[in-house]
């Protein structure tokens, strides 16, 4: 019952701050209203779900500066948690799906983040184009969960190529992100929502700037894909 009355507040929540989204993303071209309210509306989500955030890595960033922040992806509650631990603006690079929710999904699709279709390739590749120019233009970091889609079991599925290819366009450090928890807090496709901790650690940055070819994309993803497995080994041990 009381994991009802959760999705029934988180439901109100969203609504509201979609429609205040719908309006920053008109008014406020700039869009820094508009990652407040993410910040917001994230901070809500958590606080209404009883999940806790511990953050560590942070020491690992330069403020102002863009990154490719790369991230792996169990549960819905990883892009709250990503909105709310990030320290500075990101665009989201999000599935089309997301872009058909009714209020959330428009909002989406006026603000700042980034939508792909996964199954057309001259789409996805114009996403990628988009991300570039958001990165080299406005200064502006770029999230991406590699993986595609949330993971079943909670490990860490195969890497798409996408986030590597975007790094070896525009030379900005990928930052390999783990979370850990989040799986626990909400599974796919399940609706109980437990409270709890979420864990999130940043890595630090990768230079990517003698990325050249695929096989050096490839070569980056592994690396990347192999520090988010460790990272999460080592805090599910400790938790255990």
């Amino acid at each position: 019952m009381l994991s009802y009355i959760k999705i029934f507040l988180i439901f109100i929540h969203t609504i509201i701050h979609s429609v205040f989204a719908l309006l920053f993303a008109i008014i406020d071209r700039s869009h820094h209203l508009y990652f407040k309210l993410s910040r917001s509306f994230s901070g809500g989500i958590l606080f209404l779900s009883g999940v806790k955030l511990h953050i560590t890595g942070l020491e690992n960033l330069e403020k102002g500066k863009p990154y490719i922040f790369v991230s792996n992806h169990s549960s819905q509650f990883d892009i709250p948690t990503l909105q709310f631990a990030l320290p500075q603006e990101t665009s989201i690079v999000y599935k089309k799906e997301l872009g058909r929710i009714p209020l959330f999904g428009w909002q989406m699709k006026l603000g700042p983040y980034i939508m792909i279709d996964r199954e057309n390739r001259e789409s996805a590749a114009g996403s990628i184009e988009i991300a570039k120019k958001i990165m080299s233009e406005k200064g502006r970091s770029i999230l991406l969960f590699a993986e595609g889609t949330r993971s079943k079991t909670g490990e860490v599925q195969t890497f798409k190529r996408g986030a590597f290819y975007l790094a070896a366009k525009v030379g900005f450090p990928v930052v390999p992100v783990s979370i850990s928890g989040a799986e626990k807090i909400l599974p796919k496709g399940k609706f109980n929502i437990k409270g709890g901790v979420i864990n999130v650690h940043f890595e630090k940055p990768i230079t990517t700037g003698n990325i050249q070819t695929k096989k050096d994309e490839l070569e980056l993803m592994e690396k990347v894909r192999k520090i988010i497995i460790e990272h999460r080994n080592i805090e599910n041990n400790s938790l255990g």
